[in-house]
């Protein structure tokens, strides 16, 4: 027994207006090719499900089985058109994004909330990565878009600059330092360092600049996070860098020295990383969009 969806609209047709020329007109169909879909429909079903009458026609006990389960597919059917609508609009799914640790713990957050709190049937993956890792997971396509730092090679990627991200030195405000408001890496690289966490992107992206110059950096101790890291250099365990904005937010709280990096790689800018904008889901470029982002910056 098979009944396509146009069947049961039409037997629901004529079951709600009482008549078979009535039914055929509210499903657009012509009286005779209405009356031998009916009459296709009894005979799939084995069984009456109509008395037909001078005045018009009503359910049989069959029939009125047919129509209850009729109205429940007929809503499922529109539930589901429903729901994939909501897929292909971006309100409801799963997106990814990946994101170096200046923009997962600085950038994102106050960003993402206003964003994600209109879409509560939307989840957001987010997966810190160095940007160097975020542009090679962009361009073989294992992730549509990423928060990267504009010293990374895009090889031939798209990159769109949202906000500044410069990295600072960090050291306890009575520790010596020369004269002056910044430093060059070259100048404390062979300092004890209070680093981040192993796997951390920026830890490992500092590692990678002290192991190019051939000076290993010395962690004395890694930290879980940026206000660990920041206490324990406000106590003189060693120095640390971190983004300018964690910095400034931390002095706050401990007593911190900041003084501005130098090196080209450490006044940096953040950007959104991604292929092409026509081949980004309608979810991903709203998400861009709402960062700065936009096929017009393209």
């Amino acid at each position: 027994m098979r009944f396509d969806l146009a069947d049961l609209q039409l037997f629901l047709c004529v079951v709600d207006a009482g008549s078979i020329t009535a039914g055929a007109a509210r499903a657009n169909l012509a009286l005779a090719s209405a009356s031998e879909r009916l009459r296709s429909i009894e005979s799939a079903a084995g069984v009456a499900l109509l008395h037909r009458r001078p005045r018009g026609v009503v359910t049989t006990e069959a029939g009125e089985v047919l129509a209850h389960h009729a109205r429940l597919m007929l809503r499922q059917q529109e539930r589901l058109k429903g729901e994939l609508q909501d897929f292909a609009t971006g309100v409801r799914g799963t997106i990814h994004l990946y994101a170096n640790t200046a923009a997962l713990t600085g950038f994102l957050p106050n960003r993402l909330a206003p964003w994600l709190a209109e879409r509560p049937r939307l989840r957001l993956e987010l997966r810190e990565r160095t940007s160097a890792d975020i542009v090679s997971a962009v361009a073989a396509g294992l992730v549509e878009a990423g928060v990267v730092s504009d010293a990374v090679d895009a090889q031939g990627l798209q990159l769109q600059a949202v906000a500044k991200d410069h990295l600072v030195l960090i050291a306890a405000a009575g520790q010596p330092f020369p004269p002056g408001k910044d430093v060059t890496f070259s100048q404390v690289v062979d300092l004890p360092f209070v680093g981040l966490s192993p796997g951390n992107a920026l830890q490992d992206h500092l590692n990678d600049h002290a192991h190019a110059a051939g000076r290993p950096l010395d962690l004395r101790v890694r930290m879980k996070t940026f206000e660990d890291l920041c206490e324990m250099v406000a106590h003189g365990v060693g120095v640390g860098i971190v983004p300018q904005d964690i910095a400034r937010r931390y002095k706050r709280r401990y007593p911190l020295r900041l003084l501005a990096l130098n090196d080209d790689w450490a006044r940096r800018q953040l950007c959104l990383c991604f292929r092409q904008w026509h081949e980004l889901a309608a979810p991903m470029q709203s998400l861009l969009v709402h960062l700065g982002g936009g096929p017009q910056a393209v």
